[in-house]
């Protein structure tokens, strides 16, 4: 199996260095708005198709206007096209989902620039005795603070607030170990405890962006107050960035050591819910709530842990996991604020999130007719389900799908 993970490191660049990182900042982020204005301009004029050769020739087209973006090492602004072709496959999805907010691509400010990639280890940048070298940058301090383990694919150079940070990806051949999921356990994600487990265990977590919110709320209102433009205000807007990276921080280490203790607690597998963040933030009096909980963040931690260990995690529906007795199957109104369920049918009195994860692991188990399991279990169903589709001409889903 090839495993893949990525590294970030903190750089020291001197003040040289600093000013040829911000250049290629605003160069790279001048660059992908002019590729993103140009293909705006072919399809109001006609042309509809967007690829990556018509962005080869915006490319032509920009670099012979203005021969300053020259400085951006070659591919480098290819991944700038790249990212500008994602976002519009995004886009093209979104629409074809039916989501009414398809969300265009947006031109970049400087304040949402903030990364350079170099896609390749073809000697445009090296590690060598505590030192990184980037191609037309230069070289500069970088603190290894753990060892980088597989072959370097490519490297990005980001900027937070006054630091400097390079990220490494990296490829590794490993051996899976054969685990057999004898010890299957479900993690059912909330607001008041952040996780339970359905063999009773519940997990809180700290309140980081709470503890925070006071001195956010307080560098919020300082640069509200500064003059547009000014460096009073670049100033205030680091102070107030600096405190989300904090509250950013915190929560990325709670995550990777709770992930990490969970995948060596001697569990054999994990079921979680296959939550829908967007349409959960709807709700305006939880979204802040709901968007601090970072509960993707951890799944994808949990994740690619478990997976290198030889463990599965099973994405299941998380259709009324609260509301249905884990005992009987009735199904009932459960409101937020009632914390323990008393089903109406059996009787049974339980914790209402050991009872959603217990209604969870038996999905996930199960993976049967009648389940919600989305995985390979679920795949015979699936199969006749598209079968129907391509079968049934006037169904209304039938050219989305052979599409």
């Amino acid at each position: 199996m090839e495993l893949k993970r990525a590294y970030k490191f903190k750089i020291y660049p001197d003040a040289t260095r600093q000013e040829e990182i911000d250049e290629r900042l605003i160069l790279a982020q001048q660059f992908y708005n002019m590729l993103l204005e140009k293909s705006i301009k072919s399809y109001k004029n006609g042309k509809t198709k967007v690829s990556m050769a018509q962005f080869n020739r915006f490319v032509k087209e920009i670099i012979q206007e203005d021969k300053k973006y020259l400085k951006l090492y070659s591919q480098t602004r290819c991944e700038i096209e790249y990212r500008l072709l994602r976002a519009y496959q995004n886009f093209f999805r979104r629409i074809k989902e039916g989501n009414k907010k398809a969300g265009f691509p947006r031109f970049r400010s400087r304040d949402r620039y903030k990364s350079i990639t170099y896609p390749q280890d073809n000697g445009s940048f090296s590690i060598k005795r505590g030192r990184l070298r980037v191609s037309r940058i230069g070289t500069m301090p970088i603190n290894l603070h753990r060892k980088i383990e597989g072959t370097i694919k490519t490297l990005a150079i980001k900027r937070e607030g006054r630091n400097y940070y390079v990220v490494l990806t990296t490829t590794k051949e490993i051996k899976v170990p054969n685990v057999k999921n004898v010890n299957p356990v479900d993690i059912d994600m909330g607001l008041n405890s952040f996780v339970v487990l359905s063999d009773g265990a519940k997990i809180q977590k700290p309140k980081f962006a709470k503890k925070a919110e006071k001195h956010i709320a307080r560098w919020q209102r300082i640069v509200a107050r500064r003059q547009k433009g000014s460096k009073r205000r670049e100033k205030a807007k680091l102070k107030l960035q600096k405190k989300w990276e904090d509250v950013s921080s915190q929560s990325n280490d709670f995550a990777h050591k709770l992930s990490t203790k969970l995948v060596d607690s001697g569990y054999t597998s994990f079921a979680v819910e296959d939550l829908r963040i967007q349409n959960m933030a709807k709700n305006h009096r939880l979204a802040q709530s709901i968007h601090n909980a970072s509960w993707n963040r951890f799944i994808q931690m949990l994740s690619y842990k478990a997976e290198s260990a030889g463990m599965k995690v099973i994405k299941v529906d998380p259709r009324n996991t609260s509301k249905e007795c884990s005992n009987c199957g009735n199904i009932q109104d459960m409101p937020l604020s009632i914390r323990e369920y008393n089903c109406s049918r059996c009787g049974m009195q339980l914790d209402r999130d050991i009872n959603a994860s217990i209604n969870i692991l038996k999905r996930a188990t199960l993976g049967q007719r009648g389940s919600h399991v989305q995985g390979e279990s679920a795949r015979p169903q699936m199969e006749a389900v598209l079968e129907e589709l391509r079968t049934d001409k006037t169904h209304p889903l039938r050219d989305a799908v052979i599409a």
